[in-house]
């Protein structure tokens, strides 16, 4: 396989208002920022392109590999499992504050079996692969000779040449009570009256670049090491070889070691209720080693 399988769109770059002052602190500030010429995926890459990656070359992801018990001292071998976190809806209303309230830990979910050992992904060749760590998602991309979009490259793309709005297509989350993307639609987490899951690439309105699904369906992600707000390389005077390191270790969240990274474009869970992040400049954080059932990727690749 070589990137010329992929249906990439250029994109000529340039400089765009990145972050938002509105929602979440860690989306400040709004600052210029400049992204030169790139190719990126029209579509998140699928389970279909995912599996052909798998049938090439043996690979085994994170999700599917046995769990060394010196890794995590004091579990319980028995819970050591491979496995991946499902989403579930509840019954009813539920505290918010609690993320445990809605995700389980699912022994024997993984790309392949989405929603646990009695699943399959046979009957969705075009939905976005998912339980995809950021070394899964890198070793593809590497595969197919590119690489994942970088935070800035990702905002760009997502906000379609417009510049400064709240949404990739204005400053309403529905205009005209119409969903441009597939985000939740209903009482988090128990009502949801939109898809419920994530969709075919391609099911929704294209953006302003013929990009299909950088908002909504499944978070997507990209190179950068996670930061609480938006840094530039001038915040930090480190010497450059030194750096990535720091922001790796940084990265990491209170009492852990494993570094973050940021994913983009919010997905089929994301509410006004709950989690108002299906817009270009919402970010978020997530450990490398850790895929999800809505996490996903596409690739990018240099001009």
């Amino acid at each position: 396989m070589t990137a010329t399988t992929h249906d990439l769109v250029h994109l000529d770059g340039g400089t765009f208002l990145m972050g938002s002052e509105e929602f979440y602190p860690d989306e400040r500030p709004v600052h210029s920022r400049e992204v030169g010429p790139f190719w990126i995926d029209r579509y998140e890459v699928t389970n279909a392109a995912y599996a052909r990656f798998v049938e090439a070359t043996g690979y085994v992801t994170v999700a599917e590999r046995e769990m060394d018990p010196k890794d995590f001292p004091g579990a319980d071998p028995a819970d050591l499992v491979p496995g991946a976190m499902v989403f579930t809806p509840t019954a009813g209303p539920v505290d918010l504050r609690n993320w445990r309230n809605w995700w389980r830990w699912q022994p024997g979910a993984s790309w392949r079996r989405p929603f646990g050992p009695d699943s399959t992904v046979a009957g969705r060749p075009d939905h976005p692969v998912i339980h995809v760590s950021f070394e899964d998602a890198t070793a593809y991309a590497t595969w197919a000779g590119l690489r994942l979009p970088t935070e800035a490259e990702h905002e760009y793309a997502a906000r379609g040449g417009s510049d400064g709005e709240r949404f990739a297509w204005g400053d309403e989350p529905y205009p005209d009570g119409v969903a441009q993307a597939n985000t939740w639609l209903g009482r988090f987490p128990y009502d949801n009256q939109g898809v419920g899951d994530a969709a075919p690439v391609g099911s929704y309105p294209a953006n302003g670049y013929g990009l299909f699904d950088m908002i909504g369906n499944v978070w997507e992600w990209t190179s950068d090491y996670y930061t609480p707000r938006h840094l530039r390389l001038s915040d930090n005077p480190v010497d450059p070889g030194k750096r990535t390191n720091l922001l790796a270790t940084a990265s990491a969240q209170e009492g852990f070691a494993i570094p973050r990274r940021v994913l983009k474009g919010g997905s089929q869970l994301c509410s006004p209720e709950y989690c108002l992040r299906f817009r270009p400049a919402a970010r978020s954080p997530q450990a490398e080693d850790t895929g999800m059932s809505h996490i996903g990727f596409r690739c990018a690749k240099d001009a």
